[in-house]
């Protein structure tokens, strides 16, 4: 760090720039999908960690989705099980199921409990099965090729989509101090297991708490135009023309239309931050500036 931003005067306009957001976001609820490279270099991780401690500590009520599909990767490649994806999704048979719950459930969610924890925070980590809060249903998938009249639906297994969610377990904690962090692991009315997209959970459980804020960590500076210029404040007509006009395509528009849902759905505002700035989601939350695209229902 340098001299000078150690300055006493950087510090406490630093400060006073952040008074208005701690006291407008006070007792809000605040939804973090947390992956990419925030989640795998040490100076992202510790940041992170700090940063979800420091908007509770402020009054800010931050709730965790997290990923983890290349730890899944890594395990299915030691353990010699055949990764295949079909739409950029991963088929998940029973046997790649239990590789997945035991990463996401177990490895990445207990790691990122005890950063949390030994930041000074209270995590408690579960996973959508918990108190069945995340009630799934397998996803279906189409695909159609020119020469085909109509599209054949593919079975990828245990791969999942959010039917309902339940938030009594989350809002209990919440209330009483903990940091709730969840795995994307969602459960059937039979009792299985369907692995789900983060950015969808996430998207859809900040839908259910009537958060304030969903924000979405990535690996791109944020929603760009043509010229590679980053768009920061858009109403959710103008997402929609960009989707409509081409501007949005590819892996980032599902990441979009994960956000345009959820402030359709009553979020106030969702962000698409930057998760290689250290300190992206305390930047994006407490200064004018900020790190990513801000989307609101604003006309």
């Amino acid at each position: 760090m340098s001299s000078t931003s150690r300055d006493p005067q950087v510090v406490v306009e630093v400060l006073s720039e952040a008074l208005p957001y701690i006291q407008q976001f006070s007792g809000k609820t605040v939804v973090v999908k947390y992956g990419g490279n925030a989640m795998t270099e040490d100076t992202l991780i510790d940041s992170f960690a700090r940063n979800i401690v420091l908007m509770k500590e402020v009054g800010i009520n931050p709730v965790v989705v997290h990923g983890g599909g290349p730890q899944i990767g890594s395990l299915l490649e030691k353990l010699n099980i055949e990764s295949r994806f079909v739409n950029g999704m991963r088929v998940t048979d029973s046997q790649t199921m239990d590789v997945v719950e035991m990463v996401l459930g177990g490895l990445v969610n207990k790691s990122i409990v005890n950063l949390i924890n030994q930041s000074g925070g209270k995590a408690i980590g579960l996973t959508g099965k918990d108190g069945a809060q995340i009630r799934a249903r397998q996803l279906k998938v189409e695909h159609q090729s020119p020469e085909m009249t109509v599209p054949e639906i593919i079975d990828i297994g245990h791969v999942g989509e959010v039917e309902s969610i339940s938030t009594d377990l989350i809002e209990m904690l919440a209330a009483r101090d903990f940091i709730p962090v969840i795995a994307p692991i969602g459960v059937d009315d039979k009792g299985n297991s369907y692995n789900i997209n983060a950015d969808l959970v996430a998207g859809k459980l900040a839908e259910a708490l009537n958060a304030e804020k969903l924000m979405l960590l990535t690996n791109v500076a944020g929603l760009m135009n043509s010229e590679g210029e980053v768009l920061t404040g858009l109403s959710t007509a103008q997402v929609d023309a960009l989707i409509a006009d081409g501007t949005i395509y590819g892996g980032m528009l599902p990441k979009i239309r994960c956000a345009l849902d959820a402030v359709k759905g009553g979020v106030n505002s969702a962000h698409i931050i930057d998760g290689r700035v250290p300190h992206a989601v305390l930047l994006e939350i407490f200064t004018n500036a900020g790190v990513g695209t801000l989307i609101t229902d604003a006309s």
